[in-house]
């Protein structure tokens, strides 16, 4: 095993690393999360609200 494989491992590790993070950002559970992103520069003290009301019931679990 010389140089060139590992860096041909290494590629393929980054490349799988990559899309692993894209899978993840556009699954189906992050989906609210992006979407109240995405509204963020639209929306003013309703974010707090709902976000401290979220803390809530997650704490409540």
């Amino acid at each position: 095993m010389d140089v060139n494989d590992l860096r041909g491992i290494h590629s393929l590790v980054i490349m799988a690393m990559f899309l692993g993070i894209v899978w993840w950002a556009f699954s189906a559970r992050r989906k609210r999360a992006n979407e109240e992103a995405a509204h963020l520069p639209f929306d003013d003290d309703e974010v707090e609200k709902r976000t401290l009301e979220q803390e809530k019931t997650e704490n409540k679990r």
